[in-house]
């Protein structure tokens, strides 16, 4: 692929940390029903648990009753205690209950967001592809998606318990004595003030954890898919080095963020700790004062625990909570990045038989504004044409014709088949008519017969094999053990370079195109077999349009015409011997490519 590869952005401070929590929540309200049970299974949950400390409250004002008075009232307190007993039996059950229902609600959000942002994959541009790694997208996609949704499922009932704890606690404290339940609320503010200073330390520090994790596991991706070529150059230190390095990036990124997230509980704790003394005394003061009962201020110390247990709680998930919206705010950049430009709303126009005459009129294009690539270029093809395009590297040939499949947009100018704006023709009909051969060969996990059909799935066993036939692949595939039923893969290597070639070659004859494009499509082919494709091309070519990107020029001698370009224009064109012949551009890398080094004899004697 011709064109810049600049890195892709990487989050270094939370952007929108409010913004990213309410888009979480969106996602949560997709399932209004499962929702609305885990609501109502904590309020019974929550109701079950407050219940409990005011029936064992008065179960010891009967016992210390019965120990001043004439006697302890055991029917009384047999039915206290069995209500104790059986609010915490219920209030179990539907924890256990409501666990299921979270379970269900986050991994229904993770299928959602894994659906979303497969959709987003064929939705975006293949700028977006060339200007980031493939381990950065793939780790928004898997590792980002997955530490969202499993702290969603392990933090829900607890946010949930504990925002219904903090509004039932209070009334249950009022109850009890006004007076102690104003103590425990002036600790409030110091906890939201502790929560807010925290987080905005700890919140960048995640967003830089999980940006590195994505560069982590774009070298990892690269280094195992380019294990041989690492071998052979001997750079198995300088990988290790750079992998030392960002994994020495993200230990003390993680190590920062989880630390400073750490303080929080530590924090809460001493709170905790300074409220429980403060209710102890005032309440000892009340009972010594006859306003409170033991079994009251035994209730409101339990009160005071389970009000202070969800900030506990929720101060000990912190630090999981910010990474998880940090993981949500990368997730969110993916799935909002800008989309390829929709076909305009007339661009209806059908290519029912197409000839092939192809004309780039005025075209300019540039990756970057500030980097002109082609400029006022212009082209024509006409139908059956053979049109090799040659040049040196950075010419612009590749882009050409990504051009002519609309992978990018123009910036000027125009592309016509027949005459037609391409621009006015949906991109899916207009590249169905094109057939494409890459040098990098790609075959997904299914058979051979099934990666031949990818174009054409509905294509019978017999369609198969004369495509294969056509591109000199039926011999090589029916020496294989399960002959078109050989399952390969993307790394499968029972298949040679050459071989895994032929195959795609063959995929193109399947869908049998009016346009064909050839982007060195026989480099990875023996000389041998290269013969045989460019016989079975031959056949191909006859009343289709060629577009044939090469570098090995003995490939395009026999090309109707040959276009030399040169920094983004096209400087000549012509058949081989008329451009030979001129001693020009094409001349000289003809020249370049096939002159052979003088030999100088060395005297004898010498």
């Amino acid at each position: 692929m011709m064109g810049p590869r600049p890195g892709g952005p990487a989050a270094t401070k939370a952007e929108d940390f409010r913004g990213t929590v309410r888009r979480i929540l969106d996602l949560l309200r997709r399932n209004p029903l499962r929702l609305a049970s885990v609501v109502g299974f904590g309020v019974l949950m929550v109701a079950g648990m407050l219940s409990i400390p005011t029936v064992l409250g008065h179960a010891t004002d009967l016992v210390i009753e019965g120990a001043t008075a004439d006697g302890l009232d055991f029917a009384a307190l047999t039915r206290m205690l069995g209500l104790a007993v059986a609010l915490a039996l219920a209030t179990f059950a539907i924890t256990v209950l409501n666990g299921r229902t979270i379970a269900k609600l986050a991994q229904d959000m993770a299928f959602e967001l894994r659906a979303d942002a497969d959709r987003k994959i064929s939705a975006l541009p293949l700028r977006y592809f060339d200007s980031r790694s493939r381990g950065e997208v793939l780790s928004r996609v898997t590792n980002d998606i997955d530490n969202l949704t499993q702290t969603v499922g392990q933090v829900t009932q607890r946010i949930v318990q504990g925002l219904l704890f903090l509004i039932g606690v209070p009334i249950m404290m009022l109850t009890i004595s006004p007076l102690l339940t104003l103590v425990v609320l002036l600790t409030m503010p110091l906890t939201v003030i502790a929560a807010r200073v925290i987080g905005k330390r700890s919140q960048p520090r995640f967003a830089k954890q999980w940006a590195t994790t994505g560069k982590l596991n774009g070298h990892v991706e690269e280094m195992i898919t380019g294990h041989q070529l690492v071998t052979l150059f001997g750079r198995q230190e300088q990988g290790a080095a750079r992998f030392k390095a960002h994994n020495e990036e993200l230990y003390e990124n993680t190590v920062r963020a989880q630390w400073v997230a750490g303080l929080l509980g530590p924090a809460m704790a001493f709170l905790g700790s300074v409220t429980y003394v403060l209710v102890a005394v005032v309440g000892g003061l009340q009972v010594a004062a006859a306003v409170l009962t033991f079994g009251q201020i035994q209730a409101f110390i339990q009160y005071t625990g389970q009000f202070s247990n969800p900030l506990n709680m929720l101060a000990g998930m912190f630090g999981q909570i910010q990474s998880a919206v940090a993981s949500g705010e990368r997730v969110f950049e993916f799935l909002d990045a800008e989309e390829q430009r929709p076909d305009p709303a007339d661009a209806g126009t059908e290519l029912d038989a197409v000839h092939g005459k192809v004309a780039f009129e005025d075209v300019s294009f540039r990756y970057l504004e500030d980097e002109p690539l082609i400029e006022h270029l212009w082209l024509s093809a006409e139908p059956g044409q053979t049109v090799a395009i040659v040049g040196p590297t950075g010419a612009g040939k590749t882009t050409l014709v990504n051009l002519l499949m609309r992978f990018y947009d123009l910036d000027a100018g125009r592309i016509t088949v027949d005459g037609v704006d391409v621009s006015t023709i949906e991109r899916e009909r207009m590249r169905r008519r094109i057939g494409m051969v890459l040098q990098d060969t790609w075959l997904f996990d299914g058979t051979i017969a099934e990666n031949i059909a990818y174009g054409k799935p509905e294509a019978t066993r017999e369609e198969v094999v004369a495509a294969a036939s056509a591109a000199h692949a039926d011999h090589f595939i029916r020496t294989l053990p399960e002959g078109y039923d050989t399952v390969v893969g993307a790394e499968e290597g029972s298949l040679s370079a050459g071989e895994r070639q032929l195959v795609t070659i063959a995929r193109a004859f399947l869908i049998d195109p009016s346009i064909l494009i050839l982007d060195e499509a026989t480099s990875s082919v023996d000389t041998r077999t290269e013969m045989l494709v460019q016989q079975g091309m031959v056949a191909l070519r006859q009343g289709r349009t060629s577009f044939v990107i090469a570098h090995r020029l003995s490939t395009i001698r026999d090309a109707d015409v040959i276009v030399v370009m040169e920094h983004g224009r096209v400087v000549e064109q012509g058949d081989h011997d008329a451009l030979l012949a001129s001693g020009g551009a094409y001349a000289r890398l003809y020249e370049a490519q096939f002159a052979q080094p003088a030999v100088e004899e060395t005297p004898a004697g010498a």
